[in-house]
């Protein structure tokens, strides 16, 4: 591999980390890095989880040492999402991703409209409402975007976030740190399905991984700092730019020059 590609992929991963624990979708930065330097697209798929988890450590570390992170209620949150990532990845080879990301591009336009008309609910929370266990249609919930996370990572971050602030009842930075949570318990063991296929290249992924811990870690930082109002905005920059990539409009903006 060309040296130069090697602080792009750094880069990659330093974005991807800063991005996910902000909002998230970080993963529509580094899946097409990782084909691009010539990974196939099922390695590039597993190596990318390498960055999640080394970037879902570092920002779990910074919340809990803030003491943002409800580790409770993520780690009960986490059991139904486990089982669903672990579903993810080993049927993701059957799904057809076109479809799939057509459908969660859709998803997300609804969601930025969801954002800007109820803003209370995304910045202030119902801590009323957060209850010592959740109910089994949250639970269902969870496994759900498990399931999606296992598969392919991408967006995943936006639908936890969805999930903890409209469903459990979190303000949108404790849901930052929980989401981290869910997002680290998950993803180690989609890792452990795709380092048994063989899916997995530890070279590349561990250096993205470098950078994606280092952006996570700046980015919960951040997050704490500036509060809910900052993160409520680049949450929906973040969902309308990811949007506009699953549903092709960049593709075709690009083909009319």
């Amino acid at each position: 591999m060309e040296w130069y590609l090697y602080p792009i992929i750094f880069a990659a991963g330093f974005a991807s980390g800063y991005i996910n624990t902000l909002a998230g979708s970080g993963s529509l930065i580094t899946l097409p890095v990782l084909i691009f330097v010539g990974l196939p697209a099922n390695v590039a798929n597993g190596t990318n989880r390498l960055g999640s988890l080394f970037q879902a450590i570092t920002a779990v570390g910074s919340f809990k040492q803030k003491r943002i992170l409800d580790t409770r209620g993520g780690l009960i949150l986490s059991v139904p999402a486990i089982v669903g990532s672990i579903i993810g990845a080993q049927i993701a080879v059957d799904l057809d991703e076109q479809l799939l990301r057509r459908t969660i591009g859709a998803l997300m336009v609804a969601m930025v409209i969801v954002i800007l008309i109820r803003p209370n609910r995304w910045l202030v929370g119902r801590p009323e409402a957060i209850q010592q266990r959740p109910n089994w249609m949250q639970l269902l919930l969870f496994f759900a975007i498990g399931v999606y996370g296992g598969f392919i990572q991408a967006g995943v971050g936006i639908f936890l976030l969805a999930g903890l602030v409209l469903s459990i009842g979190y303000d949108l930075v404790r849901a930052n740190a929980i989401k981290m949570l869910i997002v680290l318990c998950f993803t180690l063991f989609a890792l452990v399905v795709f380092i048994f296929n063989d899916q997995v290249w530890w070279g590349v992924g561990l250096l993205m991984a470098v950078g994606s811990g280092l952006g996570g870690w700046m980015a919960s930082s951040m997050a704490v700092e500036r509060g809910t109002v900052f993160v409520r905005w680049i949450l929906i920059v973040v969902v309308l730019v990811s949007a506009a990539a699953l549903l092709g409009l960049f593709d075709l903006i690009a083909g009319l020059f």
